[in-house]
């Protein structure tokens, strides 16, 4: 006798999709991986450069978080937790990040950085910032993703791993923007 399918079907992927994605990525970078591809094999100065630039991106990502949450601070519960992740990225990958969320009303001078490049815009609707933090973060995800080819072992291992976790946060901004 066969069982009837469930009354509803989720929509997006389910967690168990995206966690099996997440560790097929990473096994798939591990078992690619010549055993001799590790750091000494590469060029360091390419190296260096996408660990840089990655560091950076992941920075960049965090001044939009702080962006939406000093506009939005009712977000603070959905965002403080994957800024926390997002500021553990940006150190993963050699850059300095802060270990703590800014108060919504706490005022910060700007870096040198952050002053000569224009101040991200964020959508007056929480829905809308939302939504470009997610879009934020899947084309993160996807640009990392695409530069695993081009990293040794650990470091694309690690990318894999950022890029799994960026995807993860993309579906839970989705979902918090319903």
């Amino acid at each position: 006798m066969p069982y009837p399918p469930p009354p509803r079907t989720p929509s997006g992927p389910r967690r168990r999709t995206l966690f099996a994605s997440a560790a097929g990525a990473a096994l798939l970078v591990g078992c690619s991986a010549d055993p001799g591809s590790g750091d000494s094999g590469d060029s360091p100065s390419a190296t260096e450069r996408a660990r840089a630039r990655a560091a950076k991106d992941s920075a960049g990502l965090l001044e939009r978080y702080d962006a939406v949450l000093a506009a939005h601070p009712t977000l603070a519960g959905l965002l403080r937790p994957l800024r926390a992740e997002v500021a553990a990225h940006a150190e993963a990958f050699g850059g300095t990040a802060a270990t703590r969320s800014p108060s919504p009303t706490a005022t910060r001078s700007p870096s040198p950085a952050a002053a000569t490049a224009a101040p991200e815009a964020v959508p007056a609707t929480e829905k809308g910032a939302l939504a470009d933090l997610a879009a934020a973060e899947r084309g993160l995800a996807d640009r990392r993703t695409k530069a695993l080819l081009d990293v040794p072992g650990e470091l694309a291992r690690l990318m894999a791993s950022v890029a799994a976790a960026g995807s993860a946060h993309a579906y839970l901004l989705t979902e918090g923007a319903r």
